[in-house]
């Protein structure tokens, strides 16, 4: 079964955090983090629809100018989430540049930057040809951990403690379409751009008298969807992929993350420090191994990688990962 959403991690566990998800189906990518990207092909940094970022420390969000750059002068609209005062972060990073030849590009970027606290979240819309200058009224919703929905998928957050609040990432796909070739050959059917159509009226609904027209050697054919559906697909359940980063062990930290990661297919989680340098972490507010390992097993992972690792380690990396499996045994 190949799975709809790829996950990887763009860089070492001792370098810069970025979990790059594709959306292989969908010629579109998600980012969870914006760590130096330049590990990640222009055709890979343009393919990114939605950035989620954790905080605004350096080594989470210094990809950001490599991806403005890659998109500058293309018609497209960017989503970013971010913690508290992420729009005042974001505003300062824009007005570290000069615009004044802004309007001589013939399409214009457009930046939708959402703000997430604990007492709502504020959207707000920047626009290249405008100088990146908010010039329509700020939008206002409460924060009820959703960030973004879509017929096949959608993206929630937590808020954390890292000595600042910092998020937590959750992808969960609807369900997972699996196009059956022996019964697609059966009715005569070539595989092509038509099933992401089909698979759209799948996530999106449809009703007994939704047609989809087919191209084929001898001409369309039309199929009523309904009737497709109960030959061509399998409906097996969708992938989940939570990113934790940057949270300090603490009894309210581990249970909103062990709520909000259970259950997951894939959680990517950050190692830190080793157990021995457990009060450092706390410290730091950084997780250690052990603690990772211990809260992937609590919130029933199927699969767990950790990555973060404090440079300090660099020449133990095999202790760190050992010391995670441990605990998640």
């Amino acid at each position: 079964m190949r799975p709809t959403f790829q996950p990887l991690l763009v860089n070492d566990p001792f370098d810069d955090p970025c979990l790059y998800i594709n959306c292989i189906f969908q010629n579109r990518a998600v980012i969870f983090d914006l760590g130096d990207i330049h590990a990640l092909s222009p055709g890979e940094i343009l393919k990114i629809s939605h950035c989620f970022i954790s905080h605004t420390h350096i080594d989470h969000f210094a990809g950001f100018d490599r991806l403005l750059r890659l998109l500058l002068g293309r018609d497209k609209t960017i989503h970013l989430f971010g913690p508290e005062n992420f729009i005042n972060n974001m505003e300062g990073k824009l007005a570290g540049y000069t615009w004044n030849l802004a309007a001589n590009y013939a399409e214009s970027l457009t930046l939708h930057i959402t703000e997430i606290r604990t007492d709502g979240m504020r959207t707000r819309i920047c626009r290249c040809r405008d100088r990146f200058q908010a010039v329509e009224e700020e939008d206002r919703q409460p924060f009820t951990g959703l960030l973004w929905t879509e017929p096949g998928f959608s993206v929630s957050a937590i808020i954390l403690d890292h000595g600042i609040p910092c998020l937590g990432f959750r992808l969960n796909e609807r369900f997972h379409i699996n196009i059956k070739k022996t019964a697609l050959a059966g009715l005569g059917l070539e595989p092509g751009p038509w099933l992401n159509v089909f698979k759209q009226l799948l996530f999106s609904g449809y009703t007994e008298e939704t047609e989809i027209t087919i191209p084929g050697e001898d001409g369309p054919r039309v199929f009523r969807v309904t009737e497709l559906a109960g030959n061509i697909a399998l409906i097996t359940p969708g992938q989940t992929i939570t990113y934790i980063t940057d949270v300090v062990s603490s009894d309210e930290n581990n249970r909103k993350i062990v709520e909000f990661a259970s259950g997951s297919d894939h959680l990517f989680i950050e190692s830190h420090f080793l157990d021995e340098d457990r009060e450092t972490a706390r410290a730091k507010f950084h997780l250690t191994a052990a603690q990772a390992g211990r809260i992937a097993a609590l919130c029933g992972a199927k699969r767990l990688t950790t990555f973060h690792y404090s440079p300090r380690y660099i020449d133990r990396r095999e202790e760190v990962e050992r010391e995670a499996g441990r605990s998640f045994k």
